[in-house]
């Protein structure tokens, strides 16, 4: 049981990345968060919603629009304040953590809930991937071959993370540049009937499971939100661990301006143009008057290209996952072994692993919108109380708070359950809009509330080496 005044082994043990490691916001922070979102699930999947027209039933505009909002949101409330500790500190989230969550407390929130909520990424990853890669190969859906792409292709992803992934790292620079290279083709192949692109007729056109409604503006905008930002909430909170590779200010602010806005708004914004592109050319106009409707950018790259050069773009964009597949692997052990030393990493990982394929498998992990807002329930009150913890403290890291501090607990919990709200929308009679936006603004306000009653801060010598402007 751990006294009061004593620092816990995994704190006293930290070192502060020093100034000489770090490196331009153009060599680390930026590069790494557009690599992520121009994973092609986070694309392809951004159009549709469950109803009819998806981000598009309000118009073009109104999409583009409500996807800015959220990138923008993304960098200055999620990612910027926390990224402003990790620069000051040198000192990584489960470390900075410990002053809003306790020397204890951050030992589960945010560090082991991080590595946990990787295997859910790894998950997605493997039906993705495995989903792409059967355009090249063709098994049936269901086939004992289809479920042993998703067995290698995750095992493969682990084994790699925790033996070689300095080899996937030096490959990671590069690989990026495919799907970005697939998206502007595709843009310049469908730009000329954006102007075309009819939305009332699209929507007419659409027709969903449930004889759902078209979304209106304000629908467009929710669901925007709920998308990216529950996407970007785990890696929004990372931002501390982005941070620490930043010399100064600047580097943190054009890091995640360029990296984290900017690269939202190209990958999505691009997916957008593609598939209102599409269905404003002539093409597009004769799949609606026979009822053919596809909103996924990777499912229309037949159509506009051919069967064969699918299947390969496809299998590009499946390779160009692997890395991310290996990396959250990774961040999940390294969560793990900090947590767990005495655990074997490989006994730990297997166990993460075997649920991450049995969710590929299954195809729960398919269903993003709803992976997307639990995540977005579970890391956007943390996002919200270590941002209200920046504030509050006007900047300075105070160090780790002794047990388990209830300020950032009882913050979280409360964010979590307006976050996780939407999934029991039919019980209560409504939904929280933006869910995870929700979460976040619960989280710090309710932090701030509860800032008189924290636990004591401990003697921790790093919180007095920071950085100043």
């Amino acid at each position: 049981m751990q006294k009061d005044n004593s620092v816990p082994s995994y704190l006293a043990s930290a070192k502060p990345n020093p100034l000489s490691n770090r490196a331009p916001w153009y060599k680390n922070t930026a590069p790494t968060y557009a690599g992520i979102f121009l994973w092609f699930v986070f694309w392809s999947f951004s159009v549709g919603s469950g109803t009819p027209g998806g981000i598009l039933s309000a118009g073009v505009g109104v999409a583009l629009g409500s996807v800015l909002v959220a990138a923008l949101l993304c960098h200055v409330a999620f990612y910027y304040l926390p990224a402003m500790f990790g620069q000051r500190t040198g000192l990584p989230l489960y470390i900075v953590g410990s002053s809003t969550f306790g020397a204890v407390g951050g030992f589960l929130l945010p560090g082991l809930l991080m590595g946990l909520l990787q295997f859910g990424w790894l998950a997605v990853n493997t039906w993705g991937s495995t989903g792409a890669l059967n355009e090249m190969f063709g098994f049936e859906q269901g086939s004992v071959a289809l479920y042993a792409v998703s067995v290698v292709w995750g095992v493969a992803a682990v084994v790699t993370a925790l033996k070689g992934i300095k080899y996937v790292a030096m490959l990671s620079t590069y690989l990026p540049l495919i799907p970005l290279g697939i998206l502007l083709v595709l843009i310049a192949k469908t730009i000329g009937g954006v102007g075309s692109f009819d939305a009332a007729a699209f929507n007419a056109a659409h027709v969903v499971e449930g004889g759902k409604s078209a979304m209106g503006a304000f629908a467009v905008f929710a669901f925007a939100l709920t998308y990216i930002v529950g996407f970007f909430a785990t890696a929004g909170a990372a931002g501390v661990d982005f941070g620490t590779n930043s010399r100064n200010k600047k580097d943190v602010w054009m890091g995640g301006l360029v990296g984290v806005a900017g690269a939202i708004f190209l990958t999505i914004g691009a997916s957008i143009l593609i598939v209102a592109g599409f269905y404003g050319s002539e093409a597009g106009k004769a799949l609606l008057a026979a009822g053919t409707i596809k909103l996924n950018p990777m499912e229309l790259m037949a159509l506009i290209f051919n069967d064969t050069v699918a299947k390969w773009l496809a299998f590009a964009l499946a390779l160009t996952a692997f890395p991310s597949a290996c990396f959250c692997s990774l961040i999940a052990a390294n969560s793990i072994k900090n947590s767990f030393p005495k655990v074997n990493p490989w006994l730990s990982c297997g166990i993460g692993c075997a649920v991450a394929i049995a969710l590929a498998i299954s195809g729960v992990a398919g269903k993003c919108l709803a992976i997307f807002g639990f995540i977005g329930a579970s890391f956007g009150p943390i996002c919200g109380a270590i941002t209200m913890e920046y504030v509050l403290s006007k900047g300075r890291w105070s160090g780790p708070r002794a047990g388990f501090n209830p300020a950032g607990w009882i913050s979280w919990a409360l964010g979590f359950l307006v976050g996780i709200q939407p999934n029991f929308a039919e019980q209560c009679g409504f939904e929280i809009p933006a869910a995870p936006v929700a979460a976040f603004i619960v989280g710090a306000v309710v932090y701030a509330l509860c800032s008189k009653f924290q636990t004591a801060v401990l003697p921790y010598p790093q919180a007095d080496e920071q950085l100043k402007d």
